[in-house]
């Protein structure tokens, strides 16, 4: 019997992706539709159909919608850091420089993905699961950024690095508003950087032995 390329096609298996890898594709499907589709209309189960799998393959990820919202949220925190650090391996040993990378990163991350970011929000606003999640990701980007900055600094405390944090989210959002361009935005928490930097700095004579 003649067999067509049709039926070829349609007899070659679909290769089964790894877990990760299936993970980070609902991802996609999700942020696909989030940014043609009001967040109310998705569900998993259009999640699921928009990444060609069945229900059950997206509730055995997620477990329901509030876990997908979540796993969404800790994705955008990780690129972030991940963009960060990408950022900081080629970065000159000078204070300005790591500061307009810092910058760069952080508005650049949050204006790429800021209006699926913002739905993700609004949808765990007021829950104990969002607030965790802040914590915890805003910790671990501070944490890279204080090793950035220490080497021209005296040890950063808290309070100031969490300025970054709260600088950038107020100013990104005047981006998207369209209150300010992205270069002003990115410079303009540079200098904000600087300063908590340089609230913080060790005189030259210490930094040169730091270095």
């Amino acid at each position: 019997m003649e067999t067509t390329a049709d039926d070829s096609l349609r007899s070659t298996p679909k290769r089964r992706l790894s877990w990760d890898a299936r993970h980070s594709q609902l991802l996609d499907a999700f942020r696909d539709l989030i940014r043609t589709q009001d967040l109310a209309d998705v569900t998993l189960a259009r999640v699921a159909a928009h990444a060609g799998v069945t229900k059950p393959v997206a509730y055995d990820h997620f477990g329901d919608l509030s876990g997908l919202f979540s796993e969404a949220y800790r994705a955008f925190e990780s690129h972030q850091r991940d963009v960060l650090l990408r950022a900081l391996e080629s970065a000159p040993r000078d204070l300005d420089a790591v500061a307009d990378l810092v910058a760069e990163a952080y508005i650049e991350c949050w204006v790429a993905e800021g209006l699926e970011l913002a739905a993700v929000v609004a949808a765990l606003q007021g829950s104990t699961t969002l607030s965790t999640l802040r914590s915890d990701a805003e910790q671990a980007y501070l944490e890279i950024c204080r090793e950035a900055l220490e080497p021209w600094t005296g040890p950063l405390v808290s309070a100031s690095l969490a300025a970054v944090v709260g600088a950038g989210d107020a100013l990104a959002r005047s981006v998207m508003s369209g209150s300010l361009s992205t270069a002003q935005a990115s410079s303009t928490l540079a200098v904000v950087v600087r300063a908590v930097a340089s609230a913080s700095a060790v005189p030259d004579a210490t930094r040169d032995r730091r270095t």
